[in-house]
């Protein structure tokens, strides 16, 4: 029998066009909240809760060590659930209404450098192998294009227009935007793609990026890859999928892209999520006027 999280992960689905993975994250956010209200106040049902049970599974959550920013993610999830029971008329009143985020302090994220880049894609110029020419492809369009993990993972062999040499991608909420592919990029795909043609087996046959097995990647394998690549060439804490995005942003707003141009290309919906990667452009634009401008000449 279906229960009401059940309707509001369809309503999320359909309605809201959210990504399967972001439902999965909210479903569980709400199944935690349920486990949590059973467990202390012997309530199965979440739909009629008052704020101050909320406020003891938020206490909860800190004192478990979780950080200001994953316990708003969490109330996200109870704010858009009770918008929904409110909306459907199985509530009257919000109990998240005066809700307020828990101030989180702000990570920076630290791209590559441009050395560090160039490192791992001049050890990886010249392979063979399906595995290797795969490896090498996923590092060399993350890099190109900026695209998100779950986006390249989500790849189809017909997003990839060779005549016109763009890719079609499909974003967050399944907003599709069109980027353009580097001659670079381009004649990899045609190499990886020759490959890939020779498996044994194939499973996922629509999806472009594939296990040796023949099956879609995960998300933890590509996390892995990048984390193994980039382990021998930086020393930085966090080698991750989002960071060679954020290096994608960063190294093009270093060399003179527009913001508007870096925000299409990373398919954010406003300037405001583009503009977290201009921290790095502003340290190099900082050298350049203290080295040129007249008043601080020696």
């Amino acid at each position: 029998m279906a229960t009401i999280i059940d309707f509001f992960k369809d309503y999320l689905l359909k309605e809201k066009n959210y990504s399967v993975h972001t439902v999965a994250a909210y479903e569980s956010d709400l199944l935690s909240f349920q486990s949590f209200n059973m467990s202390n106040f012997e309530q199965e049902s979440i739909v009629f809760v008052n704020y101050s049970q909320i406020r003891t599974w938020i206490v909860f959550l800190v004192d478990e060590g979780l950080s200001s920013s994953s316990v708003n993610r969490k109330m996200a999830s109870l704010k858009a659930f009770y918008r929904f029971l409110l909306k459907t008329k199985q509530i009257t009143v919000n109990p998240m209404l005066k809700h307020k985020s828990l101030k989180a302090s702000k990570v920076l994220q630290i791209p590559f450098s441009e050395k560090e880049v160039v490192s791992v894609l001049d050890r990886i110029e010249n392979v063979d192998g399906f595995e290797l020419v795969r490896n090498k492809m996923i590092i060399d369009l993350l890099y190109a294009t900026g695209m998100r993990r779950a986006e390249l993972i989500n790849l189809k062999v017909a997003d990839v227009d060779f005549s016109n040499n763009t890719i079609k991608v499909l974003g967050k909420r399944s907003k599709e935007r069109i980027v353009p592919m580097l001659s670079v990029v381009k004649e990899g795909l045609l190499s990886y793609s020759q490959q890939r043609a020779d498996l044994a087996e194939i499973f996922d046959d629509e999806f472009l990026f594939l296990t040796k097995k023949g099956v879609k990647l995960s998300n933890s394998f590509v996390y892995r890859l990048i984390n193994s690549y980039f382990s021998t060439a930086s020393e930085k804490v966090k080698k991750s999928p989002h960071v060679l995005r954020h290096t994608f942003a960063t190294h093009l707003l270093n060399n003179g892209a527009d913001l508007n141009s870096v925000k299409e290309l990373l398919g954010h919906s406003s300037l405001a999520s583009t503009q977290v990667y201009t921290h790095s452009s502003l340290s190099e634009l900082k050298k350049v006027y203290e080295k040129s401008h007249p008043r601080n000449k020696k």
